[in-house]
């Protein structure tokens, strides 16, 4: 069903960037679907394609009418028009925020060979190697590895889903990092002293032809809003910047 033939003029309209339905996306549909008024149609636009078969769903379990999708150039335009009343929809959002904030995230792990260990998470399995390690070649990336692989992979996935919402067309976004630990032999046991991450020197790049200050915006809200970079703020000696080209 499209909507190509019956425009709908939309009550709130908003950019779900590239978010599929489990990645919160739903979380932002009934925060804008509260904001809407009974009977009134909700305009999300999203360019992630799993949305296509997974909205219609939703929205009859939750209790909306389904009106169609239009596709654009850059992304597709969703029409949803509210069927519940404020109240229940504001109940629904509740719980979900109050799930949201409550969840944990739980994996565990075994030893499973030398100098190896396997972490299971949810659906995934990956191996990780010594906790540190400064050889040039090993089988397995080491635990600061994986540490330092988690800031800067988070960062480049959300700066990419961020500038999407705002339609800004961002391309190669590109991490280099580097880290050091304040005292390599204390982990050893050669030395007595700190073994803790010390300092993280992380710098992104990325190309654009678009208002060089807005994707700027876009990149600090990215930063503020990473549990991983917030985390290592607080104990290690963070320096990131942004280099547009």
């Amino acid at each position: 069903m499209t909507t190509e033939d019956k425009p709908f003029i939309a009550d709130v309209v908003f950019d779900g960037g590239d978010l599929d339905c489990g990645s919160g996306l739903i979380l932002l549909i009934r925060d804008k679907m509260a904001k809407t008024p009974l009977d009134g149609i909700l305009e999300m636009r999203s360019r992630e394609p799993s949305v296509a078969g997974d909205l219609p769903p939703w929205c009859r379990m939750a209790g909306h009418a389904y009106l169609g999708k239009v596709d654009e150039a850059k992304y597709t335009r969703y029409f949803i028009r509210r069927g519940k009343a404020v109240s229940k929809e504001e109940q629904a959002l509740q719980e979900d925020l109050d799930q949201a904030k409550k969840y944990e995230w739980r994996l565990r792990t075994r030893s499973s060979g030398h100098l190896k260990s396997t972490v299971y998470a949810r659906n995934f399995s990956f191996e990780i190697g010594q906790p540190a390690s400064f050889e040039e070649h090993d089988k397995h990336p080491c635990a600061v590895e994986y540490v330092l692989g988690a800031l800067a992979g988070s960062l480049t996935t959300a700066f990419a889903t961020e500038c999407a919402k705002e339609n800004l067309e961002v391309d190669d976004i590109e991490i280099s990092l580097s880290g050091s630990l304040r005292n390599i032999l204390a982990h050893i046991g050669i030395e007595e002293g700190d073994p803790a991450i010390e300092k993280i020197v992380l710098k992104c790049f990325a190309s654009t032809f678009d208002d060089e200050e807005k994707v700027k915006a876009v990149w600090e809200r990215t930063v503020a809003r990473s549990p991983i970079a917030a985390t290592l703020s607080q104990a290690v000696e963070l320096h990131i910047q942004l280099a547009l080209v």
